[in-house]
């Protein structure tokens, strides 16, 4: 039998699914956007070095952006910029003129469409919504088990379930932080930030025993109670989730009471 020797070649393509991060904007006033990331991410690297892709659907008649300026924003926050897609032909253009291509516009899981939040929300929201091309947001939530944490959390202190279900059974005091890919579940009082489905399951939810918190987010659409929460939720079982607004063809933020009877 004759042996053939196989040499490898010094290139090879396969196809691959990787994650990533649509940013949908709603403005391209840098500042503005700063702040709104801040509100979402705290001014830590929330994300790690992740591929991102800034959709530009939802913008008419802007200003050209300092591209520059947003690449950098987004990547103090572990996001790299890698292109964009949508959006008016002359942003597009200077997009690439600044080195971000045009990336087509696919369509996309219903469970990880990501909208704007009721308008009690801020009037600038980065929306980051986990997109893989094959794979929905559920599936890669179910890949990690639950995370349980049994003590309080402190001012400063962040806890991130990455790719899961968040189960905290002790108290989130203000100033602290509890992230997950899936729902966050809060056996004690919330008084500081929880964001779920952050890596855009718009499906995800927050639910806690004693509501008191500064923030929360679902997939992107959050809402501060900078001015102290609600009387009708304040203290209370409270559950937080997206539901679809039919008129406007996006999701608004619910923050409801749960009755425990």
């Amino acid at each position: 039998m004759q042996r053939t020797n196989k040499i490898p070649q010094p290139i090879e393509f396969k196809g691959t699914t990787l994650p990533i991060v649509v940013i949908t904007l709603r403005s391209l006033q840098v500042d503005e956007l700063a702040r709104a990331a801040t509100a979402l991410f705290g001014g830590s690297d929330f994300f790690d070095g992740d591929a991102a892709v800034l959709d530009l659907a939802q913008l008419v008649d802007v200003p050209e952006p300092d591209w520059r300026r947003l690449k950098q924003l987004f990547k103090a926050h572990g996001l790299n910029v890698i292109g964009v897609r949508g959006g008016s032909e002359e942003l597009r253009y200077g997009a690439a003129f600044a080195g971000l291509p045009t990336y087509a516009v696919g369509d996309r899981p219903a469970t990880v469409t990501a909208a704007r939040a009721a308008a009690a929300s801020p009037p600038a929201t980065v929306e980051a919504t986990d997109a893989p091309p094959a794979e929905s947001a559920a599936a890669v939530v179910a890949r990690t088990p639950t995370l349980f944490v049994n003590r309080p959390l402190r001012s400063g202190q962040q806890v991130y379930a990455r790719g899961g279900d968040l189960v905290v059974l002790a108290a989130v005091n203000a100033g602290a932080e509890v992230i997950a890919d899936g729902s966050i579940h809060i056996y004690a009082p919330l008084r500081g930030r929880a964001l779920a489905g952050a890596a855009g399951a718009a499906d995800a939810r927050i639910l806690c025993t004693r509501f008191d918190a500064e923030l929360v987010s679902v997939a992107g659409l959050y809402r501060t109670f900078d001015g102290g929460v609600p009387h009708e939720v304040a203290g209370r079982p409270v559950q937080v989730r997206l539901a679809e607004c039919v008129e406007r063809d996006t999701n608004r933020l619910i923050v409801e009471a749960l009755s425990t009877d």
